[in-house]
């Protein structure tokens, strides 16, 4: 019963890993780049919060989080199709994950916030691609 246990001790969490395995489940990879951005971000914007309340703990484990999805989407780069814009993104992601280890050994959410509104913006533009510009 330790598992059972382990789902119980934060219904929360368990409800939120259900659903990201469930939206990563169609395999729709623009949809999956799409997931990605918006965990990111999340991870981001919980590690400011952790840090105003000093759980250095949750901060470490978001920005753990935050690297490896920035790590995830610069290895799904295709630079041969996507030439200079997947380099600019490279070197974007690249960016970011030092702004967030800088971040993380400090005590300012401001770091995070602007990483996760970074992040946010190369999101809204990939969702736009999918969807075309709103009539």
């Amino acid at each position: 019963m330790r598992y059972a246990s382990a789902l119980a001790a934060n219904p929360a969490e368990t409800y939120r890993q259900i659903d990201i395995v469930g939206r990563a489940a169609g395999g729709d990879p623009h949809a999956l780049v799409g997931l990605l951005y918006e965990e990111g971000v999340a991870a981001l914007r919980t590690a400011a919060w952790a840090v105003e309340r000093g759980n250095y703990a949750v901060r470490g484990e978001r920005v753990a989080r935050a690297t490896a999805i920035l790590f995830a989407l610069e290895a799904g780069l295709d630079f041969e199709k996507g030439g200079d814009v997947s380099k600019t993104l490279a070197t974007f992601y690249h960016g970011l994950r030092g702004q967030i280890l800088q971040a993380a050994v400090g005590t300012d959410p401001a770091p995070f916030r602007d990483a996760a509104n970074s992040l946010d913006e190369i999101a809204r533009a990939w969702s736009s691609l999918k969807t075309g510009p709103a009539a």
